[in-house]
């Protein structure tokens, strides 16, 4: 049945087909108006729809749509068929599976799901209206399907700029994309363009089996100097659907070989100005790629200084170091091989030992005046600061002394520094000595004091003066054998003396000191007091042995309370008696020996408390007496 009925369809279409010409022949006033997109675009893998729209002058008895699609070798194959008994996807074609058609009163829109590459052709929509008019139209079905973001890789060896001709520099690919994708080449984002004998590019087009292309393009690039800090880049240009994409790969930087055009030398450390005893470090850099090999030599001399990688290292340099030092590239390609120099001058700066006027040691007498004078040569300015006991005196290369004391002798010391550079310093020191008498300390007055007969006092005499005096105690009034010098301490201009002297009887003490210049003398008048006992003195003693009994009576006070306790415990049967450890608690007897007994203890421990000062035996009378005393 089924092969019957696929028999007579297409002779029922040859008969419709033949009644549609003959209806055209008689009545050829009778139009189709037939509207169908040019293209139809759409992504691979999608749904595609394409409508067939169509209106008639006149109203048909009946309407006949066909669908057909152009193959490859340029023949038309149906794939639908529809009228007003059925619809139909032709079998047996490549689009069986994939096709639906939907009708509605403006037409049919044909669906073709899962669209691939090889949907990319013509549509045709043939309407027939029989006797009220025949048409044709197609549409053309785009497939887009955009490729994979492009991937650049720079050449791995560095590119030189005396080459030629351009180079390859970068390669840059996109795959799998359709229609073929178009590949742009980009500087710091300006395009290249193909330029003769500076740019051109190479590109190869590969179809995959799947249909998709693959674009590789090579930038081929003469690259100059200033190449070096730029970015390439390319991009890919793509269609889809309605509107033209595209994507941008990461910029790269080439690596450029150039000749040295010239160097630069510098002091890379230390910071600032440079003194005797730093170490010093001069660099030197060409301008080349890669970077050539340096030489440093001193201004007029040929003799190359050892260096490594362009570092010159100076250790503990000294003023015979400063002067012009010069760095030059030894680059082979350098333009004309042109010797390729820069200079710097170095200066180190010095302090020499400080120059100390007068030197070492000035002797002057009291009230003389003195300039001294403390510098040091330099090669920047230098300041001048006295210092005398870790104090400073003065400021400035020149110290005056006036109208000199003792005060004034002792070391001065000075410091030179470099205030612009810190690290420079210098000293120096000049020791003054001043002559004169000696100048005793509380001379000018005589000195009282009153002793006991018997005790003994400290007498001291502290003198300055150049030459160092002499000091020799006199003592007249009480005996030689009684006195004598505890302490002697001498300095360069000063000695200081005290005796020990125990009074006997108004005494004279004189110091006397001497030297080259004069005599000074310190005089210790010492009146004595004979020595008695003072009532004040008995009434401590009796004091004292009031304090003493007072103790003792305390003490028999507390011996007695402890003793009732223990006779109270004994009673209660609270302490065991006797070996047996047994006690009647109803025996209470009293016992007036023990009584008796107790009270002469008493008495006898009272009376000796009785005893006088001096151990005399003495009447209650004389006791009471003495402690109201």
């Amino acid at each position: 049945m089924d092969n019957f009925r696929n028999m007579a369809l297409p002779n029922t279409s040859l008969l419709l087909f033949v009644l549609q010409m003959f209806a055209l022949a008689w009545q050829a006033w009778a139009l189709v108006d037939l509207r169908m997109e040019d293209t139809v675009e759409v992504y691979m893998d999608d749904s595609a729809e394409i409508p067939c729209l169509y209106t008639f002058t006149e109203q048909p008895m009946m309407v006949m749509v066909q669908w057909f699609v152009r193959e490859r070798e340029g023949h038309r194959v149906r794939i639908s068929f529809s009228d007003l008994t059925m619809q139909k996807v032709d079998e047996n074609t490549t689009y069986s599976d994939r096709i639906s058609v939907r009708s509605n009163i403006d037409g049919e829109t044909l669906t073709i799901q899962d669209v691939k590459l090889s949907d990319e052709r013509e549509f045709f929509c043939q309407v027939s209206g029989l006797s009220a008019g025949s048409e044709e139209g197609k549409t053309l079905l785009k497939v887009f399907d955009p490729p994979e973001p492009p991937v650049i890789e720079g050449v791995l060896s560095g590119v030189s700029v005396s080459g030629e001709s351009p180079t390859k520099i970068a390669s840059c690919e996109t795959r799998e994309g359709f229609p073929k994708p178009n590949i742009t080449w980009y500087r710091d984002h300006i395009p290249i363009h193909p330029t003769s004998g500076l740019a051109n590019m190479v590109t190869l087009l590969t179809k995959e089996s799947s249909g998709l292309y693959t674009v590789q393009s090579e930038l081929h690039y003469k690259v100059t100097k200033e190449d070096k800090d730029a970015y390439f880049s390319c991009e890919v240009s793509y269609f889809v659907p309605g509107a033209v994409r595209t994507s941008e790969s990461k910029g790269i930087n080439i690596t450029v070989y150039y000749p040295t055009t010239s160097v630069e030398i510098w002091k890379e450390s230390p910071e600032g100005l440079i003194k005797e005893g730093d170490t010093v470090e001069l660099r030197c850099q060409g301008d080349g790629n890669p970077p050539a090999p340096i030489i440093f030599n001193r201004e007029q001399s040929d003799v190359e200084l050892d260096s490594y990688q362009g570092l010159l290292l100076l250790k503990e340099v000294s003023r015979a170091d400063s002067g012009v030092y010069e760095c030059h590239s030894l680059d082979l390609d350098a333009v004309n091989h042109d010797e390729v120099v820069d200079t710097l001058q170095l200066t180190v700066h010095y302090l020499d030992p400080a120059v100390v006027v007068p030197k070492d040691s000035e002797v002057m007498l009291k009230g003389e005046s003195l300039t001294a004078t403390c510098n040091a040569l330099s090669s920047l300015e230098t300041s001048t600061v006295w210092f005398k006991d870790g104090i400073e005196v003065g400021r400035g290369h020149i110290m005056q002394l006036q109208d000199a004391t003792f005060d004034t002798a002792g070391q001065y010391d000075c410091e030179v520094t470099v205030p612009s550079l810190p690290g420079l310093l210098t000293s120096g020191s000049v020791h003054i000595i001043v002559q004169g008498a000696p100048q005793m300390k509380d001379a000018e007055r005589e000195i009282e004091l009153t002793e006991k007969v018997g005790g003994w006092v400290n007498l001291s005499c502290e003198v300055r003066g150049y030459p160092r005096p002499t000091i020799t105690w006199s003592i007249t009034g009480s005996q030689s054998q009684s006195w004598r010098e505890v302490v002697k301490r001498e300095t360069e201009d000063q000695v200081y003396s005290v005796v020990m002297l125990k009074v006997t009887t108004n005494t004279v003490a004189v110091c006397n000191s001497t030297n080259d210049f004069g005599i000074e003398t310190k005089t210790y008048s010492i009146r004595s007091i004979p020595f008695s006992q003072t009532p004040t003195a008995r009434k401590t003693s009796v004091d004292n042995s009031g304090v003493i009994i007072v103790v003792i009576i305390v003490s028999i006070l507390l011996l007695a309370i402890l003793g009732s306790v223990f006779y109270f415990l004994y009673k209660k049967g609270k302490l065991p008696c006797g070996r047996s450890g047994k006690q009647e608690i109803t025996k209470e007897k009293t016992n007036k020996d023990d009584i008796v007994v107790e009270m002469k203890a008493k008495k006898t421990e009272e009376s000796v408390l009785l005893k006088g000062v001096n151990g005399e035996q003495k009447p209650p009378n004389d006791q009471n007496s003495t402690l109201s005393s």
